[in-house]
């Protein structure tokens, strides 16, 4: 049995520190998420080379196996469905999740003769992420790639909102949603970037189809969304299409929303712990959804499901990379779970 099955793409992630100046000479969006064809990627890199720009950490990445590596190492059960290469990308990126107690099955997930997907993330000085990603063969993951036998043994259902981006994907999105619904799996959508709501909307749409139960976004992607002008209008208003919208707000506080079997409305703000600096915030929010979805899954008051999710990202943007060590997870889980 899992607490929670996810599908996402499959990336690894090069983290460049760059400072602004050398970020706007990218022509990259700061704080976005920009889609790059190989030869794309391969002339930022080659760029940043001339440049005598080394990339500061390696890792295991994607908005939804970030989510999945919080959960698992937090004490969840967690399974990932993805796509990459047979190379040595992909044989790192399945043995990273797997280590985190993450389960996969390679015998669908792993592509011959693909290409593992990469993220190149940039980090400004105040400590925001920008990236281009390189989708490789995970742009073409299908329902091949899919277990469904794992959903079926689930209790939840996630996705992240880059899906929205993918054609290949969209038959078996829909039919992860039709086994989900007809087995009363619950089922939670990150928007995962403003770009995915800038871009591919209506992809976005059909992902949540005729509603899921949780959603989670920032307060930028939520109004961007909803078209509303302040993260409260934004957070109802997302209840059209979800039984409890979770609205981020970088240090302000978290905007919460639940729906009743009457459609009435009750909000709850839950504090983010103070920063006293802010040095990456690639893979914040994907770890914000992780945790509030293991702590929703074992029962914990919406409070506390935001006070550990709220705790575990501020710790993730006080350090390089977009995951935490188990050690540090299970820590935060004790710390505040338990008080």
């Amino acid at each position: 049995m899992y607490d929670v099955m996810a599908v996402g793409n499959a990336l690894v992630d090069h983290e460049y520190l760059l400072n602004d100046q050398q970020l706007t000479q990218t022509s990259l969006a700061k704080g976005s998420m920009t889609l790059a064809s190989l030869e794309e990627q391969t002339q930022l890199l080659t760029e940043f080379e001339a440049q005598q720009l080394q990339p500061s950490k390696q890792t295991g990445g994607g908005s939804a196996a970030n989510a999945m590596f919080a959960f698992a190492s937090l004490g969840g059960k967690s399974f990932y469905g993805c796509r990459v290469g047979d190379d040595k990308a992909g044989e790192f990126y399945l043995a990273d999740l797997n280590q985190a107690g993450v389960a996969t099955t390679s015998e669908k997930s792993v592509s011959a003769g693909g290409v593992t997907g990469s993220c190149v993330v940039t980090i400004t000085p105040d400590g925001e992420r920008t990236m281009q990603t390189y989708l490789g063969t995970s742009s073409d993951i299908n329902a091949d790639n899919l277990d469904f036998d794992a959903l079926a043994q689930s209790s939840w259902l996630y996705f992240e909102g880059y899906l929205a981006m993918s054609e290949s994907l969209r038959p078996a999105l829909q039919q992860l949603r039709q086994q989900a619904k007809d087995n009363n799996i619950r089922i939670a959508v990150s928007f995962a970037d403003p770009a995915v709501v800038n871009f591919a909307k209506e992809g976005l749409l059909e992902v949540l189809g005729d509603g899921v139960n949780t959603i989670f976004c920032n307060a930028e992607e939520a109004m961007l969304f909803t078209e509303t002008k302040n993260i409260t209008e934004a957070a109802q208003a997302l209840t059209q299409y979800c039984q409890l919208a979770v609205v981020t707000n970088s240090a302000k506080d978290t905007v919460i929303c639940e729906k009743d079997a009457d459609a009435a409305t009750t909000l709850t703000q839950v504090p983010t712990p103070k920063v006293d600096k802010v040095i990456d915030t690639n893979g914040a929010g994907d770890n914000y959804s992780g945790a509030f979805l293991y702590a929703l899954s074992q029962g914990h008051s919406l409070t506390e499901c935001g006070k550990l999710a709220g705790t575990v990202a501020s710790q993730v943007v006080q350090q390089f990379g977009p995951r935490l060590t188990v050690e540090q997870y299970q820590a935060i889980a004790e710390q505040v779970l338990s008080a």
